[in-house]
């Protein structure tokens, strides 16, 4: 069973054969880069210099399991160690928002305006992430950021 270390890269192969990579954050986070190639990249240090799509939290079974392949490793500079905020929406009480710090843990009020731009406070699933990716690079909207996308 393969553990979930900080700093690794890993390999995603999609469910189209293309090849995407990202990076295991702290705590339950992945950045996901600007890649979609034919062929594997084995050089890690090309993967660092592209430009990271999007972070969210992912099941690590995608990791223990074996779905993504660590590849290689570097440790987080300072900058990768600081998550990004998250929005809550609360369903029951639609219009109340809340800001989620992974770092620390803390929740507070917010408003929505200050939620835009931000990723749903949300843990997902492998094959999302891929579905995600691969219609990003498509050029299609994807159902699941529709889903989370702030209401």
């Amino acid at each position: 069973m393969a553990i979930r270390k900080e700093g690794s890269f890993i390999e995603i192969v999609l469910p189209n054969g293309k090849y995407s990579y990202g990076r295991i954050l702290p705590k339950a986070d992945y950045a996901f880069y600007d890649i979609y190639v034919n062929e594997p990249i084995t050089d890690i240090k090309k993967i660092l210099q592209e430009e990271v799509l999007f972070i969210v939290a992912v099941y690590k079974d995608a990791i223990t399991k074996g779905r993504w392949k660590k590849i290689g490793h570097l440790d987080l500079d300072s900058e990768s160690k600081v998550l990004p905020l998250k929005f809550i929406e609360d369903a029951i009480n639609p219009g109340a928002y809340e800001i989620y710090d992974p770092n620390t843990g803390k929740i507070s009020p917010s408003s929505k305006e200050k939620c835009i731009g931000l990723e749903r406070s949300a843990v997902w699933e492998p094959a999302h992430v891929e579905a995600r990716i691969v219609d990003h690079f498509e050029g299609r909207s994807n159902k699941w950021v529709e889903q989370l996308r702030l209401k």
